[in-house]
């Protein structure tokens, strides 16, 4: 008597893009009951969860699948998919990257070159030294600046496209979140602020952080621009927004809040 297979949600990635298919409700991962596409040699299959109740399990292929917005199935790039796929199946979408990519990154123990053993679904462990490897999350601040009826938007040399956004940057060894945001924004705009409040977080799969946000008043300083990491930087009122961040990132809701007199 043959084991009935299991319905799974299945998340399928190749080079940041992610497998999804069109469906009568629009665009989804897809489900079934063995790996939609065939899994490459080397790649191990991950359990990470449950999507919709169902289990949820990421693998890596080495050839994109091919197709387009006309056909049955296409990749889209981790980011872009917010649009289109149901927010819970995004956000795992994000867990899957950040396991992926832990998984690429700890094949070998640091400390003697021996590969390592999962021996749970979040951790490695040496044969040899005994050593333990978790996932790696990179925390970052992001700060939302107000003075008087404006806030403080900035061009980043990394962002892509040509929106402006928020004051950000990563935590360093040996300063608390707060520390971080004093020294990200002085360091990158020359300004002096106060009031700093805790705003949320949200985890930044890009390739694997998490962004605390905070929102913060102008104290004093005239804006000087630290040129290798800013293009652009400016006060604007609710009256003269450029483009703004997408909806996906914790930077727009904290301008959207800021639009709504929330903070």
């Amino acid at each position: 008597m043959t084991e009935e297979k299991q319905l799974c949600g299945w998340f399928v990635f190749n080079s940041g893009q992610v497998l999804i298919e069109k469906k009568a409700d629009g665009y989804h991962i897809p489900y079934c009951t063995e790996p939609p596409v065939p899994v490459p040699v080397g790649s191990n299959i991950h359990t990470i969860g449950e999507i919709n109740g169902l289990p949820a399990k990421t693998y890596a292929i080495h050839t994109p699948v091919s197709g387009n917005e006309n056909s049955p199935r296409m990749m889209k790039d981790l980011r872009a998919s917010y649009d289109v796929l149901p927010l819970e199946e995004y956000n795992r979408a994000g867990k899957a990257s950040q396991i992926l990519n832990w998984d690429r990154n700890s094949r070998y123990c640091p400390m003697c070159g021996v590969p390592t053993v999962q021996v749970s679904p979040i951790a490695k462990r040496c044969p040899e030294c005994r050593q333990e490897f978790y996932p790696r999350i990179s925390p970052a601040i992001i700060v939302l600046i107000k003075k008087d009826d404006s806030i403080l938007l900035v061009h980043a040399r990394n962002f892509r496209g040509s929106f402006k956004g928020l004051v950000a940057g990563f935590l360093e060894p040996g300063e608390s979140l707060e520390e971080c945001v004093y020294r990200e924004v002085m360091e990158e705009t020359g300004l002096h602020i106060k009031n700093l409040k805790y705003f949320g977080s949200q985890p930044w799969p890009y390739p694997s952080g998490i962004m605390v946000g905070y929102t913060a008043d102008y104290e004093s300083g005239t804006i000087k621009l630290q040129d290798e990491e800013l293009s652009t930087g400016a006060f604007y009122t609710r009256d003269n927004l450029p483009e703004i961040p997408k909806k996906l990132s914790i930077a727009r809701k904290l301008i959207d809040a800021w639009l709504e007199h929330r903070v």
